[in-house]
């Protein structure tokens, strides 16, 4: 219905974005919210539009490969929009292809809601089906940028950022074992920074 939208953002929520465009705010859910930052400045955003008998969402994604590797992701058996926006989360969408070609189920099952038994299917449904993804021409957003707020411990960002990661599917217990490695280190100072490190942090087990 919508191939992408290209406006300002307005608002940034733990678990969606607002992009206005001609005076029309559009609702976004997306990966990671905080890879966006309100501004005046225009950006382009790919969208789905998902339809589902008690709702209808639009899913936003700031590359061209997110949104592909999302629309596959979907039709395998056991993952819904929720659980493919956790997936994506997690980075380059390169790095959920690998693992797929590797049958890394060790590396899949990190992801909320996926067992044993999705990262198999994921494996038997979508191996050899993605290479072409990563062709896909990206839109980078700059990891760093002009920090946008107040130095210090930050402690607002950090719990913006457990709360989109809550927003996931990631649980309490998991997230409680971060919190005090986040608050560690010093450099981290926006939501998008905290999101990044803890989903690191996460992967790796600690």
């Amino acid at each position: 219905m919508y191939d992408y939208i290209k406006g300002q953002v307005t608002r940034v929520t733990p678990e969606y974005v607002v992009v206005e465009q001609q005076g029309i705010g559009y609702q976004l859910f997306t990966p990671n919210p905080f890879a966006f930052r309100k501004s005046e400045e225009m950006v382009q955003v790919y969208t789905h539009f998902h339809v589902r008998e008690d709702a209808q969402q639009l899913m936003g994604f700031p590359s061209l490969a997110q949104r592909e590797l999302f629309r596959k992701l979907i039709l395998v058996s056991g993952i819904g929009p929720k659980g493919a926006l956790a997936i994506l989360a997690s980075g380059e969408p390169t790095h959920v292809i690998q693992a797929i070609e590797r049958e890394d189920e060790t590396f899949l099952v990190k992801f909320p809601g996926v067992g044993k038994k999705t990262a198999r299917q994921m494996i038997l449904d979508l191996k050899g089906k993605l290479n072409d993804l990563i062709d896909f021409e990206q839109l980078e957003y700059e990891d760093e940028g002009p920090n946008l707020f107040d130095n210090g411990e930050a402690a607002h960002e950090l719990e913006e950022a457990m709360l989109a990661l809550t927003a996931l599917g990631y649980s309490e217990r998991e997230l409680a074992k971060i919190r005090p490695l986040l608050k560690a280190e010093a450099e981290l100072q926006t939501t998008d920074q905290f999101m990044k490190k803890a989903l690191q942090l996460l992967f790796s087990g600690k």
